[in-house]
């Protein structure tokens, strides 16, 4: 294993020094990396409100919504070699160039957006284009952060990650929706490319990490070899393939939803304009905030398989009845319930990757993190399933089976693996 340097060395805890806040009071790599987390994923979901909406007001079509969608995130399958590189590569310097990507990538979009009208195929290869730099780069980021914080406080800094997630997503579309409003899309639009700046410049304090957390040199391996190697490791471990197939079922049957179909439960369902979408996400963002501050309180806590087995399967039911009052109307149950969703979603945020690092051996993470990362990417196929589904059921009617069946395969699975409910990971 490499020497650490200071920056990077996980501090032994001093005692008594613990609370939501312990990994950034404590550790000023992960400091770096939370503020650059805080700026790319800010920019993203701004991203994410505005494409949409154009997209929507372009087309008017739920299909064509979600095949932009499966567009933007078709990179996500790229995740098993996107975890070779984790693995073998310094992990600064891979995140330092998907930042300067998603810089070009979303000021070319903006850019465009300026100066004409920007045509459905050309949004559709610029959500293609913000995704390779979005999507690829998540296994390094996931694994570096064990490797500045340690073992004994990677439930805390995943959470307080989780946090900087939802904290832009508070933010993100609130804004996005505020600047459609009163600028125009490309005004948000530049906005976002701003934010994808500032976590560039973030990431500068990290530069002298050495070898950006990788827990071994390169190796001569050759990349196929890397990639086979790893997924055995983690197929063959069924507490980490039972960790997978949660993210993979709630790929399939609900984060679409959240990814692509928000502007037509916001236009079709609840009457809402621009506004009115960004405040409903902002309320998601803000339930997803309350939900990261208490996972973080929670610490190295004992019940984390439990947790997140039972977390998601409350969480797909409130989609459920999410659907059941935007089906009726009903605008301020569910703005609650989507406030609702958002603290329920911390649960299966927080603990898939923590979980995933404390069940894999740690030459193996970054492989682990890209098949995760894989079976996110399954959102891309899954919404044009959806999309299909909802063009001829509705999108709420779509929704409320869809969170049935995440319940249903939740339910098996704790009668069939009960170490994972189980699971303390201490």
């Amino acid at each position: 294993m490499p020497r650490q340097t200071p920056l990077d060395a996980p501090p032994s805890p001093a005692p008594g020094r613990t609370g939501p806040l312990a990994s950034l009071r404590e550790n000023p790599g992960f400091r770096a990396l939370w503020v650059s987390n805080v700026f790319f994923f800010g920019g993203a979901w701004i991203q994410t409100m505005v494409l949409g909406w154009i997209v929507f007001e372009t087309t008017r079509s739920e299909l064509h919504l979600a095949v932009f969608t499966a567009v933007r995130l078709a990179p996500m399958l790229l995740g098993p070699f996107a975890g070779v590189l984790s693995d073998r590569y310094d992990r600064v310097r891979l995140l330092t160039l998907a930042c300067g990507w998603a810089l070009a990538a979303a000021a070319t979009v903006s850019g465009l957006e300026s100066l004409t009208h920007v045509p459905y195929w050309a949004l559709v290869l610029g959500g293609l284009a913000i995704g390779l730099a979005q999507s690829p780069s998540q296994p390094a980021r996931s694994a570096l952060v064990l490797s500045l914080v340690g073992r004994r406080n990677l439930s805390n800094a995943n959470a307080l990650n989780a946090m900087a997630m939802n904290m832009t997503q508070v933010v993100g579309p609130a804004l996005g929706g505020a600047l459609i409003s009163a600028f125009g899309a490309p005004a948000a639009l530049w906005i976002s490319s701003a934010w994808y700046a500032a976590s560039l410049l973030a990431l500068w304090p990290l530069r002298h990490t050495e070898r950006g957390g990788t827990e071994q040199p390169a190796a001569a391996e050759p990349v196929v070899a890397m990639l086979v190697g790893g997924l055995r490791s983690v197929l063959r471990n069924r507490l980490a393939a039972a960790v997978l197939a949660v993210t993979l079922a709630a790929n399939i049957f609900l984060w679409p939803v959240h990814q692509a179909f928000m502007p037509v439960f916001a236009k079709e369902s609840l009457g809402l304009d621009a506004d009115g979408l960004g405040w409903l996400l902002t309320c998601g963002g803000i339930g997803g905030l309350v939900g990261s501050l208490v996972m973080a309180a929670l610490g190295d806590f004992r019940f984390k398989g439990g947790l997140f087995v039972y977390g998601t399967a409350a969480w797909a039911a409130l989609w459920a009845l999410f659907a059941l009052s935007a089906m009726s109307g009903r605008l301020a149950l569910s703005f609650a319930l989507m406030a609702g969703i958002g603290v329920l979603s911390a649960a299966f945020g927080v603990l898939q990757t923590t979980l995933l690092l404390m069940t894999t051996e740690p030459a193996f993470q970054g492989r682990a993190l890209g098949v995760q990362e894989l079976a996110i990417g399954v959102m891309p196929l899954s919404s044009l399933g959806l999309g299909v589904a909802a063009e001829y059921l509705g999108v709420a009617t779509t929704t409320f089976v869809s969170g049935l069946l995440l319940v249903l395969f939740l339910a098996t699975l704790a009668l069939r693996l009960p170490a994972l409910p189980r699971y303390r990971g201490v």
